[in-house]
């Protein structure tokens, strides 16, 4: 299913000649994938790869393990970038953890890794969590409550759906059912933009009491912020058969669990309750400009009992028990 990533970027259609408007849009992607794989093959023992996209959550769960792995010892580190690179780092061994796999609807770009070992998904580190289509509330009312409604009020969605950042999951799902006419849903185009850009236009939109589809999940603040309500009607071809109900796991590369068997002891401990992101993800709603690391921390802090679960049987890298490492970095915070 996926080529090399060098060949994909600069794979174009047989008989379309490459343009400069092409080449200025391939060039930022080359200079990241420069950036990855002239990185050194085999990273020192010492170095936790950390691979996230830009969505709230997993940026939080990612740069919280990077403080928590910091503190034993480790160096540690989060490299942002798309879900299809994500997937690609792990394989060829540029990264080692990625937090963010939500299952089912991640089950097309994850499961071709998974079933070549190149990638382990690990374990669940949120469950309870949700992914799918969502409408503000007053669209909900005036009688679109379900995926097979969607069609029926082409007109009044301008015959659009609103997505986040090209190549995530969701936004190849609702590709999938435009192509497919799922729910008659054909005529519909897809609008990608980014996790920011795409809430932007639904709040826009709401000003105005504009009708819009588009994607929404929880936790998230999009939730406190915007009068929404998730459409019925998922299934297993879309973005599950519960409404969109998701699990989040912790995915590694081949071989970590045997190449840092303390690393992955933490990795299995390290369970966010849906809770926790919640209240951080308020948290950074209300102070925009708190990073989402310190956000967590301070919110760990108030729950050491959490920590001490993460930690349970984890030592630091020299040996020593993981949990007052940690600890003293929180009271370093204050």
């Amino acid at each position: 299913m996926f080529r090399p990533l060098i060949h994909s970027a600069f794979h174009l259609n047989k008989g379309v000649p490459m343009t400069i408007a092409t080449l200025k849009k391939t060039i930022p992607v080359l200079v990241l994938l420069l950036a990855l794989f002239t990185a050194p093959a085999q990273a020192s023992r010492d170095d936790v790869r950390i691979t996230s996209v830009g969505w709230t959550d997993v940026t939080v769960t990612s740069e919280l393990a990077v403080a928590i792995l910091q503190s034993l010892g480790y160096s540690s580190s989060n490299m942002m970038t798309s879900l299809p690179i994500c997937y690609q780092a792990l394989a060829t061994n540029e990264a080692d953890v990625f937090l963010g796999n939500w299952m089912p609807s991640m089950e097309s770009v994850a499961r071709p890794h998974f079933d070549s070992g190149n990638v382990i998904q690990l374990v669940p580190n949120m469950t309870g969590a949700k992914y799918t289509l969502a409408v503000p509330s007053y669209v909900a009312a005036g009688g679109l409550k379900d995926f097979k409604d969607i069609a029926k009020y082409g007109d009044k969605l301008e015959w659009k759906i609103y997505g986040i950042e090209e190549g995530n999951d969701g936004n190849d799902i609702i590709e999938a059912m435009i192509n497919s006419n799922m729910f008659g849903l054909g005529k519909f185009e897809l609008v990608a933009s980014s996790e920011s850009g795409m809430l932007a236009q639904v709040q826009s939109f709401m000003r105005e009491q504009k009708w819009i589809v588009f994607l929404g999940w929880s936790p998230h603040s999009m939730n406190e912020k915007i009068d929404m309500t998730y459409l019925t009607g998922s299934t297993d071809e879309t973005f599950g058969p519960n409404d969109g109900t998701a699990t989040v796991y912790t995915n590694v590369r081949k071989g970590l669990p045997e190449d840092m068997p303390n690393v992955t002891r933490f990795l299995k401990n390290y369970v966010v309750p849906v809770t926790m992101m919640n209240s951080i993800m308020v948290t950074m709603h209300e102070k925009p400009d708190m990073r989402a690391g310190d956000a967590a921390l301070d919110w760990v802090a108030a729950h050491p009992d959490l920590a001490s679960t993460w930690l349970e049987g984890v030592a630091t890298k020299d040996g020593k028990p993981g949990l007052p490492a940690f600890l003293k970095l929180l009271e370093s915070r204050k």
